[in-house]
């Protein structure tokens, strides 16, 4: 609905623009944090790594905006819950940016022979992420609650995905203690990306409190048993 102001609404217009950069950085660090980890681009991972400072820099453009705004405008009701949503959604995607920069940085540090088979899991951890996070910036561009919410239920497919992973490392590093170094890598890497598609729920459940005005009530799904994983798991099976 537009308001009076017409200055109102472009306040409001210019925070879901930024908040739209910010998404494209996301995936753009993202997806280039994975082609670097599966052909051991350092330079690659690099970009990704000074991408991270403009994501910084959004976000602070974000929160100054919004807190003007609420100085200025004395938002309420919808309009105080899209200026709160963009807060936490920019909050989100920086996090998501850290990852994704978290990621390159072990591209640096990676060397030799690596796993095929995971790094090609990795890759598809990712695409499914990238997809996630594509959904949910949809979700919140065209305020489709509907969509977020088959988001936030998505969440369970990059947790068996990252359980997945997660017992085919294990097994590498009990094959062979010379892979550990490299395994561990991988698996920070997996957890990141699992860690994103957990912020990519958040924006969901966000986009779905700003278009109903309530909370999604029930918990939210969750499929990460890794930590009830045994380091042997020969000796679940007697």
């Amino acid at each position: 609905m537009a308001h009076i102001v017409s200055a109102y609404d472009e306040e409001l217009a210019a925070l879901d623009n930024e908040l739209a950069r910010m998404g494209g950085l996301a995936e753009q660090q993202l997806a280039q944090a994975i082609d670097a980890m599966s052909r051991a681009d350092h330079e690659l991972a690099e970009e990704v790594i000074r991408a991270d400072k403009e994501m910084d820099r959004l976000e602070r453009e974000v929160e100054e905006r919004a807190v003007l705004l609420i100085a200025r405008r004395q938002p309420m009701a919808r309009d105080l819950r899209e200026v709160v949503v963009a807060i936490k959604t920019s909050s989100d995607l920086e996090r998501i940016g850290d990852l994704a920069k978290n990621i390159a940085k072990r591209v640096k540090v990676l060397s030799g022979d690596r796993p095929i088979k995971i790094i090609g899991g990795l890759g598809r951890m990712a695409r499914l992420v990238l997809e996630q996070l594509k959904n949910v910036l949809d979700a919140h561009a065209r305020r489709d609650a509907d969509k977020a919410l088959e988001v936030w239920l998505s969440d369970e497919q990059i947790d068996a995905m990252y359980n997945s992973l997660f017992r085919e490392l294990l097994t590498y590093m009990m094959e062979d203690p010379r892979n550990i170094g490299i395994c561990t890598h991988l698996l920070f890497a997996a957890k990141n990306m699992e860690r994103m598609g957990d912020h990519a729920t958040n924006i969901a459940e966000n986009v779905y409190f700003l278009v109903h005005g309530v909370s999604l009530a029930d918990e939210r799904p969750k499929l990460d048993v890794t930590t009830a994983i045994p380091l042997d798991p020969g000796k679940d099976d007697r």
